[in-house]
């Protein structure tokens, strides 16, 4: 009962976490419109979603990376360099080229975070009433 439960809601709860973490990055983008040789970012919200619901459950771990101690004063930290399932970023080319070699267009940047909240909104619909109707079914 549980696994098909989580099952249905699986895909909803991948989408959710990668709308959260699309308006981070969006949100990322607009705060630092103003600083030189910043370069925007974002990363394939569909393809994305196809590897977390491929992944099912089970994430992978996060790879370990060789750390070394370039002086005595540094600490040793614990080899983990990316979360595990995080979604590549990838930089987002400019229409019109900055003087100062930023690459944030404003414009876009609001639509496309508008439009990200709107969808994570929808999802939010979607997955309420999906459970709506699943206490319906089991309160008769």
């Amino acid at each position: 009962m549980i696994g098909k439960l989580d099952q249905a809601l699986g895909f909803h709860e991948a989408a959710l976490r990668l709308r959260s973490e699309r308006q981070q990055v969006l949100a990322s983008n607009i705060a630092n419109a103003d600083t030189p040789n910043f370069k925007a970012r974002d990363f394939d919200f569909s393809q994305a979603l196809q590897g977390a619901v491929g992944r099912g459950a089970s994430l992978p771990a996060a790879p370990a990376a060789n750390l070394a101690l370039s002086a005595a004063g540094h600490q040793a930290g614990n080899g983990s360099v990316t979360r595990a399932g995080a979604p590549s970023l990838l930089y987002r080319t400019g229409v019109q080229g900055g003087v100062d070699g930023n690459t944030v267009d404003m414009d876009v940047e609001r639509n496309q975070f508008a439009d990200n909240a709107l969808r994570y909104e929808a999802s939010i619909t979607m997955i309420s009433s999906q459970i709506k109707g699943l206490l319906t079914a089991i309160q008769g």
